[in-house]
């Protein structure tokens, strides 16, 4: 299960503990986890995981 934003579809970290979202300050949801949390996972300061990158550059996103 994972946590993500309703307004702007930030996904946080299992390890965040917040009742809102810390980008925008939306409600959070509760929804099954599209992908594992890889070892490798970008956390920022806030808490929100970032997206992962490709080695030639730009974003992975899920299908």
């Amino acid at each position: 299960m994972e946590r993500i934003c309703t307004q702007c579809h930030a996904v946080l970290s299992d390890q965040t503990k917040a009742d809102w979202c810390p980008a925008c300050g939306g409600a959070l949801i509760v929804r099954e986890s599209l992908s594992k949390e890889s070892p490798h996972a970008v956390v920022d300061h806030r808490g929100i995981l970032l997206p992962r990158r490709h080695a030639m550059g730009g974003i992975i996103t899920p299908v």
